[in-house]
């Protein structure tokens, strides 16, 4: 098979397979709906045989004790994948919808240079073992050294959304394959090809052992509950909606198993009375960003209300400057929603908006000059008040609700006023001022003045609703380890 071909297989056991009932689904462009091809559809046949290579690649080979071949296999893979790079920017353009640039930041290039490098530098570096020192522990004039051990943790079930795929499945198998953990990874079904490209490569490019990662395409949601539910998998890591988090949980509690789950967000964009809005305001237009798909991007602009329209009128301007259209056209920054079923999803939103009284100021519809395509017209909505559903329900889409704020006190109360709490931006005049309000936000990750927390050491996660535990940095490593506490009598 050339490279430039899409991979229709799945990775099991280290064997590039068809579904054992020899299923496909179709996978579609969004941009245009038609079929782009077609992948393997796996049942719980194949599911149960990706796990059971899993288990016997964690408990038989020497890939959780062996620091040297994990780093060499890391940087394999990173080499492979910067190798297929161009044909994974296109392939990721036609399945996911996202935009060109999208591919120079988040989407492809961002993870391609350290999802993978940094953890596989941090083998060398990690703590993997901590002298407590020695201690009478009863009082009883008998000495012990102790220790703190850190090991892999295990199976780990992945399972990744469409939204940005390539970013977030890296930053699952970079992390997890360092700490010493065989896998079985579940990627979403609307964008399959980039995680069969990667298990390829995984195949025919690396040392990886047999079973150590395994990646299993199916077009049933619910195939993933299996890896919940097994004994032999020891921790999910799963990113996606809350909703689905929450059956993700149900799932794990049968066995106990821990979970980390990086979900939904409703985050805020800030702009304290002291901004320049003039100069700043532009940074609400990001909702559009790969159309509004994306967990961290702010989507409630909170403005003060002694400024409020001013800020209407010149969020509308800056989303009206939005190019949108053909993913491939460099010039256009938003491109389609990733379905069909998604553009329909946005679009009841906005109707909820004008159902409970808020105001439509931009948008709101199907573009009509786009022949085909799940779009959504970039949306303003302004008169939006806490208890409105588009103030409290992530929406995912190219959709801006306006929120007006009295002081500094009610905007955090504002920010706040949400089950969830991943991200945010904060846009001010006094930096110092800005740490300040950012201390009282109850979110994951914030930006101060247009700076960016993105990166591989950076911890990503949540607060309430939006996850549990953290991907990326040193935090993101240890969730994938267990902890023993060693002691052995002191000379």
């Amino acid at each position: 098979m050339s490279d430039h071909e899409h991979e229709p297989r799945m990775l099991i056991d280290g064997v590039l397979t068809e579904a054992a009932s020899g299923a496909t689904f179709d996978n579609v462009n969004p941009a245009t709906e038609k079929v782009l091809g077609t992948t393997s559809d796996a049942g719980h046949e194949d599911m149960a045989a990706a796990i059971a290579a899993a288990r016997r690649a964690f408990d038989e080979t020497s890939w959780a004790t062996d620091h040297d071949l994990r780093t060499t296999c890391l940087l394999q893979l990173q080499a492979a994948l910067e190798g297929e790079r161009e044909e994974l920017r296109a392939e990721l353009i036609a399945e996911v919808g996202c935009p060109v640039i999208t591919t120079y930041g988040p989407q492809l290039d961002a993870p391609l240079r350290e999802a993978l490098a940094w953890p596989a530098a941090m083998i060398a570096e990690f703590p993997w073992r901590r002298s407590l020192g020695p201690k009478d522990a009863f009082g009883m004039g008998s000495l012990s050294e102790r220790e703190v051990w850190k090991e892999p943790g295990g199976v780990v079930g992945t399972i990744t959304p469409w939204t940005f795929p390539v970013e977030i499945i890296l930053n699952k198998l970079g992390p997890l394959l360092a700490m010493g953990n065989t896998c079985v990874l579940k990627p979403a079904p609307d964008t399959p090809w980039n995680a069969t490209r990667i298990g390829r490569l995984i195949a025919e490019h690396t040392d990886i052992p047999a079973g150590v990662v395994n990646i299993v395409l199916s077009s049933d949601h619910a195939l993933g509950e299996d890896l919940g539910t097994s004994p032999d998998v020891d921790m999910i890591a799963f990113t996606g909606s809350t909703v689905t988090g929450r059956k993700v949980m149900a799932a794990a509690s049968t066995t106990l198993k821990p979970v980390f789950l990086e979900l939904g967000g409703k985050s805020v964009n800030l702009f304290l009375d002291d901004a320049d809005l003039a100069a700043e305001i532009g940074s609400a237009a990001g909702v559009c960003f790969h159309a509004g798909q994306g967990c961290a991007i702010p989507t409630r602009l909170l403005v003060p209300w002694s400024r409020y329209d001013e800020a209407v009128e010149l969020a509308v301007a800056a989303m009206e400057s939005i190019g949108y259209g053909d993913p491939a056209d460099p010039s256009n920054f938003m491109g389609p929603l990733v379905s069909a079923r998604q553009r329909d999803r946005v679009l009841g939103h906005i109707e909820s908006a004008r159902t409970e009284g808020a105001r439509i100021v931009l948008g709101g519809g199907i573009p009509g000059h786009l022949p085909a395509g799940y779009y959504v017209e970039p949306t303003v909505i302004a008169d939006v008040t806490p208890s409105m559903t588009v103030a409290q329900e992530e929406i995912f889409g190219p959709v801006l609700v306006v929120q007006g704020f009295d002081d500094d006190d009610d905007a955090v109360r504002i920010a706040n006023d949400s089950t969830y709490g991943l991200s945010g931006m904060i846009t001010s005049g006094d930096v110092e001022r800005a740490k300040a309000i950012a201390a009282r936000i109850r979110t994951g990750t914030l930006g101060i003045n247009g700076a960016i927390w993105y990166g591989a050491d950076a911890p990503f996660g949540g607060y309430k609703q939006s996850g549990i535990g953290r991907q990326c940095g040193i935090e993101g490593l240890e969730m994938f380890t267990e902890t023993k506490t060693v002691a052995w009598p002191a000379t």
